[in-house]
């Protein structure tokens, strides 16, 4: 099953509601980004947000698999690296659809009603837990989280711009190899005090300006 969840999990139709997010592609142009820095985008933000999430949904497959109280601990600390309350807002949004769906999918595991129990529980944790469920070990998660963000951004790209369907998937295959560099690196962390907390204060400011526009297309 864990190779059909590798490609279940990022795809944007899952019912979780990523297809309202742009994984802050649509602030940053909206902040006056030209397009054509759009694959220097993808790769700071795999680099930053993408790391940070990898790494986070890492600790929390561990965690799925043997200490379900450390989910608040990995929560915590998730937060803790996402300064932008806009951020943690849009993750919350996912991680609760994430949820959502893994309690219709598996009732009866103690690690999805742990899940449920967090009343807004982040996105990377609500991933971690759900690919301990379905079988992923670390680097597949890792790579996972980093693959659905990037193709958030890039399914959202036709939507927000004038742009050849073809140059999305362009970039996303341009920066397969920055994928698997980072997930190696995301599975390399040991525990909360080791989680990585690289910065995107660019990004970070953007996705505030976003949240307190009343015209938009997406939430983040």
């Amino acid at each position: 099953m864990s190779s059909v969840v590798d490609l279940l999990l990022p795809d944007g139709r899952l019912p979780v509601g990523g297809h309202a997010h742009s994984a802050g592609l649509e602030p940053a142009l909206r902040a006056a980004m030209p397009p054509a820095q759009i694959s220097r985008y993808l790769t700071a933000r795999l680099h930053t947000v993408g790391r940070v999430e990898a790494a986070t949904a890492v600790l929390a497959r561990r965690a799925a698999l043997s200490e379900l109280t450390d989910l608040d601990q990995i929560h915590s600390a998730y937060a803790a690296r996402t300064s932008s309350s806009a951020l943690r807002a849009a993750s919350v949004q996912l991680g609760r659809g994430i949820s959502r769906l893994a309690q219709q999918l598996w009732p009866a595991e103690p690690c999805i009603a742990a899940l449920a129990a967090m009343a807004a529980p982040y996105r990377p944790v609500a991933f971690g837990v759900v690919a301990a469920v379905a079988g992923l070990d670390d680097i597949r998660t890792a790579r996972t989280a980093l693959y659905d963000d990037l193709q958030t951004a890039a399914c959202a790209a036709p939507k927000l711009i004038a742009v050849d369907p073809v140059e999305p998937v362009r970039w996303v295959l341009a920066l397969a190899d920055t994928v698997e560099r980072i997930a190696d690196l995301a599975v390399t962390v040991t525990g909360c005090a080791d989680l990585p907390a690289p910065t995107a204060p660019q990004i970070e400011q953007w996705s505030l300006e976003h949240a307190n526009r009343h015209r938009r297309i997406f939430h983040a």
